[in-house]
């Protein structure tokens, strides 16, 4: 059954002010190149984009729920979703986090709350663009903003109106992509959550397929431009790198899934400490 969520839709000219330009350089290898090539390329982006804006949108759905944290697990509207601990705290910290030490502990007896989303693009947006390798790229590095830009725009809207812990917020643009705003949206896949087969507990929570977003064996989703994860609105909520994890943690960490331990290895390889 999946839970009481909200859908909503975004023109990719409502869109583009959210893109984080940095991470498209990134994309092209062009993070040290001349200002004058980076001018170039975007110049022909946002020609790409004002076309993409006849034709396309953006999706987000997302719901706020009643959390707690039971160790190191994260409990989301009734549904258990099993997280990793690093085993090394980060430099200048003392203390090995995990995602569900942002919320109240379940011993506590008070319901906290954490979000769950999922944004993407009209799955047609790059399938449509290729007619030869140059637009091919192009367009899918484009998806991809677009879909971070979503994820953005859903969370500042998020923070302001719908979960609404954070209604005198006033950021900038370059604010905005650094982060300087309070509480969290980690993805599935980034430093803090490795495992993609997260994504098969929020399936069971959202209804992706309603936005077009559909999983594959391993729990990547389609269309590759789509973003997914959880929201904390913890003051002191921030980003970390899970680093490596010990055959200990993958073990107890395939328990808690109730999986194999060879399936859990396998989504997890990149994170394994192999020393």
């Amino acid at each position: 059954m999946k839970h009481t969520a909200v859908r909503l839709s975004y023109s990719v000219h409502d869109i583009e002010p959210y893109i984080n330009w940095a991470y498209f350089y990134y994309a092209w290898s062009m993070s040290d190149k001349p200002q004058d090539e980076k001018q170039k390329l975007r110049h022909e982006a946002e020609q790409m984009l004002a076309e993409m804006d006849k034709h396309y949108h953006t999706h987000a759905i997302f719901g706020i729920y009643d959390a707690n944290s039971d160790g190191d697990d994260l409990i989301i509207d009734g549904v258990r979703i099993p997280l990793l601990r690093q085993q090394h705290p980060s430099p200048g910290s003392d203390y090995c986090l995990c995602l569900s030490d942002f919320v109240r502990p379940i011993q506590s007896g008070v319901a906290d709350k954490a979000g769950v989303f999922c944004t993407s693009v009209d799955s047609s947006l790059s399938a449509d663009y290729l007619s030869d390798p140059y637009s091919r790229m192009l367009s899918q590095t484009l998806a991809d903003r677009l879909a971070e830009g979503t994820a953005e725009k859903m969370h500042e809207e998020v923070r302001r109106h719908y979960w609404g812990y954070a209604p005198d917020e006033h950021l900038t643009m370059a604010d905005t992509h650094a982060e300087r705003y309070q509480g969290i949206r980690p993805a599935i896949g980034y430093p803090s959550l490795p495992d993609t087969s997260i994504n098969f507990i929020i399936a069971e929570i959202l209804d992706m397929q309603s936005i077009g977003v559909r999983l594959t064996e391993s729990g990547m989703m389609t269309p590759h431009a789509s973003v997914c994860g959880f929201m904390f609105a913890h003051p002191e909520a921030h980003y970390f790198d899970l680093g490596k994890i010990g055959e200990d943690q993958l073990r107890d960490y395939a328990r808690r899934r109730k999986l194999p331990v060879a399936l859990v290895r396998k989504f997890l390889q990149r994170s394994i400490d192999r020393r």
